[in-house]
This record gives C-alpha cells, structure tokens and sequence, in this order.
C-alpha cells in the first residue's frame, strides 16, 4: 500500500506518507537490521531528509518509495561505516560471503515487505514484555503516534513514556527476538496480544484520543488490512475472525461519521446509504465462517460478540429498526465473556436503548465513579441517558463534564454542542 498524496505542499506530504509509511519502514528495516531501535532510526532519518530536500526539490512522485529507498541506503551506508558490520552480517549468517554479497543480501531483503507490519507487531508482542509496554511500542513503531501523544493516553510524562520505549527496544535487543513469525504453540500464545494491539490500532483511528480530527482512517484501514492478514494466518480461529468481522463492520460507518464540515455524527443520526457495503459484506462472511468455527465447539470470545453486535447494528437499514433487545441481550454475554468497564458503559447504552434510559442509568450507576479514570465516555453516556429521561440540566452538567475531560478538539466540541442544547430546554434558562 504505497503512499500516495495528491498534494503539493511538502508539509503536507510530509506528514501524509510518514502516517501512511511509516510502520512499513520499520518493519522492512528490521527485517534488514534484525535491530527495531536501528529500524527506527533509520526511519527517522529518512523523514528527516525528506523535511531538509522536499521543500526544495518537490515531493517525488511516490513519496513511500522516497521514503523507502532513503532508509535503506542509510541503512547500507551504516554498515558499510560501522565496526559492526562483520558482527551484523555474522548474526545474519552470512560470514565469509563478503562484504558486497551481504549488502546485496540486505539490500534485496527490505523488498521483501508483504507481512513485514504483521511480523512487527508479533515482535512488539513478544513475551519479554510487558502487555502495556507492547501497547506502547506498537502505538510508536506501527500507529506512527509521538511519544508525547502515547504518553498522554497512559496518563504518563513524556519523558517517562521515552525511556519505557527505549527500555523496550533494548528489551527486545538483549532477548535477541526474532522478527520472523513465530509458529506453532508459541504463534498461538501471542494471538491475543496481537489481536489487542490491531484492535488498539483501529480504536486509535476511529476515535482519536487527541488532536483536531475527531478519526485517523489511515490507521484505521491499516488494522483492518493486518486483521484480514491474521485472518489469513489463522483460518480456524473464531476470534480472529471475530476480530476481523468486528473491524470491517464497524469500519464501514467511517464515511458517515462525519458531515460536510468535519463535524462526528453519532451513530443513530448517521446516512447509513453511506456505510460501505464491501466492508459490511466482508465483515458478515467473517462473521458468519467464525459462527460454523463455534458450532463445531471451537471457543469464542470478545471480538466475537462484539462482531456480532457490530452486525447487528449493520443489518438495521434505519436506526430505528435496531434491535436493542438482542443488542442488550449480547452485551449480558460479553459483560460474564470479557467483564470490564466500557462493555459496562456500552451495556448501560444498550440497555438504555432496549428498555428506557432509567434501566440504562442503572447499569451506569453500578459501575465504579473511577473506573476509566480521566476519560469523558462515562459523563458523556450519563448526559445522553439523563437527556432521553427529560433531565435536560442534569445532562447538561454531564456533557460539560465530558467535554472537559476530552483531549479531542472535534469530541470536545460536540459535547460542549450537546451541553447547550439541554441548557436551551431547561425551562428559564433562556
């Protein structure tokens, strides 16, 4: 998927193929350096020359490629440079081929970049880690986000987020992990942390944590395209086809999402004419070879239910043919599957949806005041629930609470809209 952009301006272009190349830089370089701290300098020298040379002498036609054939010379150029080149080409088991016949080696391996994000994120997710961590260094090395930006949703310091990063890269290093897929026993312990992060990803992109734009369908379409892939590796595993199924139904709304001026539309007020039929239609068929899958006693799981909730929603040709009832129903399921507290503030929707706001505000009530800390989604679903009761000021207070929680200048705006409108129908607010 190469990076393409239609425009001019070299910041733009800048920031659309590095958002777009950059987790398949690192995962070609690290296939070339066996060493994901060098991949990633490498990388980062790259768009560093193409912030110093693009200004003046334009974007390239295929700005990846650039991208691409800058590192990779870098790449050859450090160990034609280094001391440790001999040591390098020893680990790679090329001694005594020479010096020239192992660049050619290196050379032609980072044209080998089919599964290379794939194979990254089976490296992030190596069990020398820990499970934030991988989370952590997946978000840098594939979802491209700055260490300021992850730090912000660990509710961590910058500088403590860096060096957890740099930690993890050594970690890797010293554990001499290797970047091939793994098999077997051992691919299957490490599923689910890669489902994780390829969700994590999605997540990222289709709510964006911080920032002006509200979705990041950039990183969204790259989860979806490595959930297919891991689809493809695991034919026979109802969740990763659940996860699948789950991304590409969910995926389909992301057209919708916005009106013409950028603004979020929620999901009932959205054209669902607009929802991608393809990705629907995709998400259906995975859904449906996971459903055989668990007839036959194979386990399922979270991205199951989810997908199948997801599908639920797909099938609605109007919000107000949504069978809540059945939505509710699986959420009961996945609160006993995967209990946590978003399933119990999307269970409190469902609910709210299925049998009237109070039953919704009841499952919202149980749920720990603390439990996802800073985030506005709870404020936020408590003001859409006390707005459908008619307690307009109460879900005023809600939503300006959720607003200023949100990191998210789009969200924010949309909360603080909502906010005023159940202000507007407070008898005498006028």
């Amino acid at each position: 998927m190469p990076a393409a952009t239609s425009s001019e301006d070299p910041g733009e272009a800048i920031v659309a193929a590095w958002r777009a190349e950059s987790a398949r830089l690192v995962g070609a370089l690290t296939r070339m350096t066996r060493d994901v701290e060098l991949a990633e300098d490498l990388a980062q020298n790259a768009l560093v020359a193409a912030l110093e040379q693009w200004p003046a002498a334009g974007v390239p036609a295929n700005p990846g490629a650039w991208l691409m054939t800058t590192a990779k010379r870098r790449g050859i150029d450090h160990f034609r440079r280094a001391d440790v080149l001999r040591r390098k080409v020893a680990e790679l088991g090329h001694a005594g081929q020479g010096g020239e016949a192992a660049m050619a080696d290196l050379d032609a391996q980072v044209d080998h970049i089919e599964d290379d994000v794939l194979r990254l994120i089976f490296l992030t997710c190596h069990p020398a880690l820990s499970a934030e961590t991988r989370a952590a260094l997946t978000l840098r090395l594939v979802g491209g986000l700055t260490t300021a930006e992850i730090a912000r949703g660990f509710l961590a310091s910058e500088t403590a987020m860096g060096q957890r990063i740099s930690r993890a890269k050594r970690t890797l290093s010293e554990a001499r992990a290797e970047f091939e897929l793994p098999t077997g026993a051992e691919r299957t312990r490490r599923l689910d942390d890669v489902m994780a992060v390829i969700y994590l990803i999605f997540n990222e992109g289709y709510t964006a944590t911080t920032g002006t734009d509200w979705m990041r369908p950039d990183l969204s379409n790259e989860a979806m395209r490595l959930a297919r892939m891991l689809a493809a590796l695991a034919p026979d595993e109802p969740e990763v086809l659940g996860l699948q199924a789950l991304l590409e139904i969910q995926g389909s709304r992301m057209a919708a999402r916005l009106d013409e001026s950028g603004a979020p539309v929620l999901l009932e007020a959205q054209d669902r004419t607009r929802w991608d039929p393809l990705l629907i239609g995709r998400g259906i068929a995975a859904l449906r070879r996971a459903e055989q899958l668990a007839a036959r006693g194979k386990p399922v799981g979270k991205y199951f239910l989810q997908a199948s909730i997801a599908a639920q929603h797909a099938r609605a040709r109007r919000a107000e043919d949504t069978d809540w009832r059945r939505i509710a129903a699986l959420y009961d399921v996945l609160a006993g599957a995967a209990p946590g507290p978003v399933v119990e503030v999307n269970r409190a929707v469902a609910h709210g949806r299925a049998f009237g706001p109070d039953a919704g505000l009841a499952v919202l009530e149980a749920l720990d005041a603390e439990a996802l800390g800073a985030s506005p989604l709870v404020p936020s679903v408590r003001g859409d629930l006390l707005e459908r009761a008619g307690q307009y000021e109460q879900a005023s207070r809600s939503f300006t609470e959720a607003a200023a929680r949100s990191r998210n200048e789009s969200e924010r705006a949309l909360l603080h809209r909502r906010a005023q409108r159940n202000l507007d129908r407070v008898p005498g607010s006028g």
